[in-house]
């Protein structure tokens, strides 16, 4: 029995049983090495929002770069009584199973609307097929946290910090270190998450919890004697106030600096009413920071800025790695050089490989082989033959990115999604398959 944990050498074999299943009928129909394009879009945006920040590309060439299936993984399949049926083409494709594709993306920070493609990945169709579970699983959730992290910067402005406190809440651990990258990017301050801030070049950021008060309260002798004991290692340390009486301790804070028995540098409420809690915290230490968590989200936040709330920074954790997803799906749209679109109820697609042009008036949509087409192009080609053509960014060049992107919209994007106009090429092929019978 394994620890069941992911290993990089893992990840060809993350996918969907369907997948698989499908890669061997075209295999035995002989469809397997047909050119295919699938694009990832998002039909409706989640609730709330009027744009979607796209992230998680990184982690998708890298997963690209190394597709290659495991002899025990292939031993695996073989034994698997659903595929006693399959063709041996099927076996021969898996033992040469190097990515092939070419990949064309949004830069990661890029702003952008429903039904525009964040990705589009030109494979073998087997292959293409075969790597849709892992893109998803990595795109809507790095873009999901992008995303809010981003409202939530517009949100508070630029003076205001803001802290990924997500990790003990995010889904797993690998992907407690995806939303620290994610939320870095669109515009958070720090992360608490050491191992993320460690991968990623920064610094990492915290305050302190409940039990470390209780804790020497109880052993040495009060919650006073707990910041003394916290400030004589971390001078610069965020007292937690609210273990007992908040504005009792910070009453009592107040006056020993006074007497200038500490300096208070910031001070953290995770609890109570936090509007008047922040105010008359304001008053008795004024030149504190005050630092507010517990459950916070953007409406929230918004409440708290409206009523006067006098806060410096905002951790802000469960509510940001987890809700309502974004529901990116991964598409078949060309087929052989054939455009294809999927006609059900609310749920169809747009057909053909595609680009987004951005103009000043709103985002076009073309056919990619367009010509003198007008506006900023913003799908990319980053990936030739399963190589990766673009540089691993750090998150300091995809938040420069992102607040490049999000300057270049009317500042009525936060309450209003900008329009999108399909090109009169696509919009032909649309028609056309529509009329098929």
């Amino acid at each position: 029995m394994t620890s069941f944990t992911v290993a990089a050498s893992d990840y060809s074999l993350l996918t969907d049983l369907y997948q698989v299943t499908m890669a061997a009928a075209y295999a035995g129909e002989g469809l397997a090495m047909l050119p295919a394009s699938f694009e990832v879009t998002v039909r409706r945006l989640p609730r709330g929002h009027t744009y979607l920040v796209a992230m998680g590309l990184a982690q998708v060439l890298d997963y690209l770069s190394q597709f290659c299936l495991t002899p025990e993984q292939i031993e695996y399949l073989q034994g698997l009584a659903v595929f006693e049926r399959a063709p041996a083409a099927f076996w021969e494709l898996l033992h040469d199973s190097r990515f092939q594709g070419t990949v064309w993306a949004v830069p990661e920070g890029t702003v952008v609307f429903a039904q525009e493609p964040l990705l589009r990945i030109e494979a073998p169709l087997w292959q293409a097929q075969w790597v849709e579970t892992v893109i998803l699983n990595t795109l809507n959730y790095q873009t999901l946290i992008a995303t809010r992290a981003s409202r939530l910067r517009q949100l508070v402005g630029d003076t205001v910090a803001l802290l990924e406190f997500g990790t003990r809440r995010a889904f797993s651990p690998q992907a407690s270190l995806w939303a620290a990258r994610a939320a870095l990017a669109a515009g958070f301050n720090a992360t608490s998450n050491v191992l993320a801030a460690q991968q990623l070049g920064v610094a990492p950021t915290g305050t302190m919890a409940h039990s470390l008060v209780m804790a020497i309260a109880t052993t040495i002798g009060t919650e006073q004697d707990a910041f003394t004991v916290f400030l004589r290692y971390y001078p610069d340390a965020a007292l937690l106030v609210d273990t007992y009486d908040t504005l009792s301790a910070v009453a009592t804070l107040a006056n020993r600096e006074a007497a200038g028995e500490l300096q208070v540098q910031a001070v953290r409420i995770d609890s109570g009413d936090l509007v008047s809690l922040s105010q008359k915290i304001r008053q008795l230490l004024p030149h504190a920071k005050i630092v507010a968590s517990g459950d916070l989200d953007e409406a929230e936040i918004r409440r708290l800025l409206t009523a006067g709330a006098t806060i410096d920074a905002y951790g802000i954790g469960t509510k940001l790695v987890t809700g309502d997803p974004v529901n990116g799906v991964y598409k078949l749209v060309e087929i052989n050089g054939h455009g294809v679109m999927k006609r059900s109820s609310g749920k169809g697609t747009l057909p053909g490989r595609k680009q987004i042009y951005r103009r000043p008036s709103g985002d076009y949509l073309a056919l990619a082989d367009e010509a003198d087409v007008w506006g900023t192009p913003l799908l990319e080609q980053v990936m030739q033959d399963g190589q990766p053509l673009i540089p691993v960014e750090s998150v300091r060049t995809i938040g420069d990115r992102h607040r490049s992107s999000l300057s270049a919209l009317p500042p009525t994007v936060q309450e209003t999604p900008q329009p999108v106009v399909y090109s009169p090429a696509l919009d032909a092929l649309v028609q056309q398959l529509r009329s098929q019978p």
